[in-house]
């Protein structure tokens, strides 16, 4: 569609005459928010536009980012977390405009967007409301764009399955129109209200939202009021919006379980239990209770995954161990032991591990041996008085260290599991050379990249002026050879990214180049533009990625990148997280005198296989191990041989390996190498430790080659 001809035609050019409203309501998710308020001025094309930004009461700078950067927007702080309906409420009332459009702050809408639905409003005088399609953030399409009223029958086919078994069939489909093409306008029940534009005088005869409705359920509420008020409801899919979808509450979390089956509940009291008779209205409303129960009972399936693992890993440790035993003195295990014993010591291992808070804590590895040892001394206790089991005594000793070791394996590995890597991620930019650069700078500078950039791709068929290389020839290299772009911390080597191509290889390229990241730069393209590709690469596994313009984070799927490091003026209990803890120190000695043990070998194994190689790094590292076990040098610290030394108050050691090790900074960077070590004492964990000293033992040419240059 040509915007500015969908924009002559719905616009009302009285500077008295307001044609479009949008309502925001925002909970912390500030870097969201920013992305969408650019969408949305981006797309105004000549709209008589106001937008109204509600705060619920957000602790992440969302209110000094929208005054700071969005000063021509209407917003509203509130002093508490009003919920969704009542805040659109108060803007809504506020709001002056012929339409309102009802917004997400997980959103970004195409240039299109608004002038299309106006425009649809205004050659549909029937329609109370409309809605447009919308996508998930791999570019596929969202089921919630169009949906039917959860009634007896509706409900009934949703949660027995056959609407999923059946999608096609119009009696089956109907709660998510399946069975209606996704690319044809058709009058619905019922919109998201991520996305919906309502008419304001269908507003005034069905009112505003129901404010019983803290979260979920207040829109297909409104839409039901809007067509009993005898206004209909549309959904187009002339245009598109991507909706990263509930940033501020996950589906996971006992408290999205509690709104939003809370939701449906009260929606089937308020219209249906009048309508349809008490038999019906009571198993609606047992089926949805069946559903908030199977959500809840997942949910505990989930918490209570960990702590069954270390029951069976000591319950298994100690009955192998009794076994293996009782086979050497040729008896046999008392089954009291099977039945007791290992059961309570199981129990409160698990106990014990709980009350030092290791199952609130994700992978936590310094609760395990404590809450064993308790556990171990309260069943050597047990068999003080139940001198049938008294010769197990050993066996509870040595179930120890293996039972300690076995669930730690199983959290690394669960650790190794869920943790997004961070070497092995490609990544592609598509935009201009500048973003390009722009972006493998700051992964440049920062201590732990998401992703290394192997190159940008141009927009349409645009060619990057001074590229100074074939572009063929660019394109194989960029996607086929180990650049220095692959490692952050080498790429300095580097200072300008390979172009690889123009986007219409961009497919390709994905499919054939293990690139595991596109990142779109807002600055470089139209967010229609964007929506395009991403339809394209929907069904690769890529992640999908966005620069925004003018800033320093990339937003995912689920997540915000902050690459420019952090502020430096913190909160004054800052400092209390950057001491290290007596176990760190520990852990620490433990490690060098391991590393002491084996540096005579590295070293004389270093000549033969050569300086650049590992025995020979490792060697040129363990030499300073023993200043760890002294306490002079940490493993993790700063870098000594420089003249930069951080603040004394960040208590940070000399260490063997050092922070700058994995980021390209010039000598003199006092800022960049304060904000370099405040991420790493803000940060400092032993996976971000282990990160550093994999990196930094990698780059064969060392980092000090290059701050010495």
């Amino acid at each position: 569609m040509d915007v500015s001809h969908s924009s002559a035609a719905t616009v009302d050019h009285r500077t008295d005459v307001i044609d479009l409203s949008v309502v925001i309501v925002n909970y912390n998710v500030r870097e969201f928010l920013e992305q969408t308020l650019r969408s949305v001025f981006r797309a105004q094309a000549g709209l008589n536009m106001e937008v109204f930004v509600v705060d619920n009461n957000s602790v992440d700078g969302s209110p000094a980012m929208v005054r700071t950067h969005f000063p021509e927007a209407h917003l509203i702080a509130n002093a508490s977390n009003a919920g969704f309906s009542a805040a659109n409420n108060q803007a809504i009332r506020k709001a002056r405009g012929r339409y309102v459009l009802v917004l997400n702050p997980d959103t970004i809408v195409q240039e299109n967007t608004l002038v299309t639905l106006v425009r649809f409003l205004d050659e549909h005088p029937d329609a109370g409301a409309a809605g447009c399609k919308i996508l998930h953030p791999d570019g596929t399409f969202a089921l919630e764009s169009r949906r039917a009223f959860p009634t007896p029958r509706v409900a009934f086919f949703r949660m027995t399955g056959l609407a999923a078994l059946f999608p096609r069939s119009p009696v089956f489909g109907r709660y998510n129109m399946t069975h209606l093409p996704e690319d044809e306008t058709a009058e619905v029940d019922a919109l998201s209200g991520s996305c919906m534009m309502i008419r304001r005088a269908a507003l005034a005869e069905a009112g505003l939202f129901d404010e019983d409705f803290f979260m979920y359920g207040e829109d297909i509420d409104l839409c039901y009021r809007i067509q009993q008020a005898r206004w209909k409801i549309y959904y187009t899919p002339e245009t598109e919006i991507i909706h990263y979808k509930g940033q501020s509450t996950r589906k996971g979390e006992l408290r999205y379980v509690r709104l939003f089956y809370g939701a449906m509940l009260r929606f089937t009291e308020k219209h249906f239990e009048s309508r349809y008779s008490k038999l019906l209205a009571l198993l609606l409303r047992c089926g949805i209770l069946l559903r908030a129960g199977m959500s809840v009972a997942a949910k505990f399936g989930r918490i209570a995954a960990l702590p069954l693992l270390d029951f069976c890993m000591v319950y298994v440790s100690a009955g192998l161990l009794a076994t293996a035993y009782a086979s050497m003195l040729d008896t046999r295990v008392v089954p009291l032991f099977f039945t007791v014993v290992a059961p309570i010591y199981g129990l409160g291992s698990v106990t014990g591990i709980a009350a030092l808070g290791g199952y609130r804590r994700k992978n936590s590895f310094r609760s395990v041996p404590i809450g064993i040892l308790a556990s171990l001394l309260l069943v050597a206790a047990l068999s003080f008085f139940v001198k049938t089991i008294a010769f197990s005594r050993l066996v509870v000793l040595l179930t120890l260290p293996v039972a300690v070791f076995a669930s730690w394996t199983a959290r690394w590995i669960r650790m190794r599991r869920d943790a997004e890597p961070m070497h092995g991620r490609h990544a592609v930019l598509v935009g201009h050379r500048d973003e390009a650069i722009r972006l493998h700078n700051m992964l440049a500078r920062h201590p732990r990249p998401p992703f290394s950039l192997k190159g940008f791709v141009t927009p349409g068929e645009e060619m990057p002026v001074h590229n100074g290389s074939d572009p063929e020839a660019a394109l194989v290299r960029g996607l086929d050879e180990e650049t220095p772009g692959d490692d952050p911390g080498k790429s300095a080597e580097s200072p300008n990214p390979a172009w690889l191509g123009r986007a219409g290889q961009l497919r390709d390229m994905v499919r054939l180049g293990s690139l595991h990241d596109v990142v779109f730069a807002s600055a470089a393209l139209s967010n229609r533009s964007i929506f395009r590709y991403i339809q394209e690469l929907h069904d690769l596994n890529v992640h999908i990625r966005i620069l925004a313009d003018g800033r320093d984070h990339v937003i995912g799927r689920a997540s915000v990148d902050d690459l420019s490091m952090v502020n430096l003026v913190e909160t004054g209990d800052a400092f209390i997280h950057a001491r290290p803890s007596a176990a760190r120190r520990l852990l620490e000695k433990g490690i060098a005198a391991v590393g002491l043990v084996m540096h005579p070998v590295l070293a004389a194994t270093a000549p033969l296989a050569g300086q650049n190689s590992l025995p020979a790094r490792l060697a040129r590292k363990t030499k300073f191990f023993f200043d760890i076990l002294l306490g002079r040098r940490a493993l993790v610290g700063y870098d000594e041989t420089t003249d930069y030394r951080p603040p004394p108050e960040w208590n940070l050691r000399p260490g063997v390996f050092t922070v700058v090790d994995v980021v390209t900074l010039p000598r003199d960077a006092v800022d960049e190498l304060d904000s370099a070590y405040w991420f790493y004492v803000r940060n400092r964990t032993l996976s971000l430790d282990w990160d550093i000293i994999v990196r930094s033992l990698k780059d064969t040419a060392g980092i000090h080659e290059h701050i010495g240059s």
